[in-house]
C-alpha cells in the first residue's frame, strides 16, 4: 500500500511534484482542460493515491495558484530591475505577460474556473485564498515603488484581475462583446492601469 510504501519524504516530494505539473498544465492549456488524470500520470502514480494529497481538483488547483504567487512576484521584480525597461515599460509587460498567460507560463482563472473553484472552497479555505490574494497585491504594489495600503491594493488587484478575464472571457462568456476589439481593449486596459499606478507612485511613494 502506498503509505507503506513511501516515506513522508517520499510523500513530500510527490506532492511537490503533483503541484508543479499541474501549474505547469494550466499555464499551458487552461485550468479547465487540466485533468487530474494527466497530473497524476506524469508523477508515475495511481487515481487512489493521488486522492491522498488531494481530495478534489479544486484542492490541488488552489495549491498551484499557491505556488505561482511568488513567482509572480519575482517576475515583476526582474522586469522593475531590468536597466533596459523603464519603470512603465516594466509594469507594462508585466501586466501584459499577466493577461496572456499562457504565452509566458502563468496561470489565470477564467470567469467560469474562478466560479466553479470557489463553489468547492470551504469558507475557511476562501478566507486564506483572499488572504494570499491580498498579500501578492500588497507585495506587488511595494514593488512598483507605491506605499501598499488597503484601498491601493484592492484597487490594483480589481484592475487588474479585470483586464486578465476580459482577455479571456471574449468572446465565449461575454460575446456582445466584439471579439476584433479585444487585444486593443486589453492594451487601452493596461495602459490605463500603468497611468493610474504611475499617478499613485507620484503621490504615495514607498518611504
Amino acid at each position: 500500500m502506498p503509505k507503506v510504501a513511501y516515506s513522508e519524504e517520499d510523500r513530500q516530494r510527490v506532492r511537490q511534484q503533483l503541484v508543479r505539473t499541474a501549474l505547469e498544465l494550466m499555464a499551458k492549456q487552461g485550468i479547465r482542460h487540466t485533468t487530474v488524470e494527466q497530473v497524476y500520470k506524469s508523477a508515475g502514480i495511481s487515481r487512489t493515491f493521488f486522492y491522498t494529497f488531494f481530495p478534489t481538483k479544486e484542492d490541488l488547483i488552489v495549491e498551484a495558484i499557491y505556488l505561482q504567487q511568488p513567482r509572480v512576484l519575482e517576475y515583476a521584480r526582474s522586469l522593475l530591475e531590468d536597466p533596459a525597461l523603464t519603470w512603465r515599460e516594466a509594469v507594462r509587460q508585466f501586466l501584459y505577460s499577466c493577461c496572456y498567460g499562457e504565452q509566458y507560463g502563468i496561470a489565470v482563472l477564467t470567469i467560469e474556473e474562478q466560479q466553479l473553484l470557489f463553489r468547492h472552497l470551504t469558507p475557511e479555505s476562501y478566507r486564506n485564498f483572499r488572504r494570499k490574494q491580498f498579500l501578492l497585491f500588497r507585495d506587488l504594489l511595494a514593488a512598483f515603488g507605491i506605499q501598499p495600503d488597503k484601498e491601493r491594493v484592492d484597487m490594483l488587484t480589481n484592475l487588474s484581475i479585470t483586464a486578465m478575464l476580459l482577455r479571456r472571457a471574449v468572446p465565449s462568456t461575454l460575446p456582445l462583446l466584439v471579439p476584433e476589439a479585444a487585444d486593443a481593449t486589453v492594451r487601452f486596459q493596461i495602459d490605463s492601469i500603468t497611468r493610474y499606478l504611475e499617478a499613485m507612485r507620484a503621490e504615495h511613494p514607498l518611504g
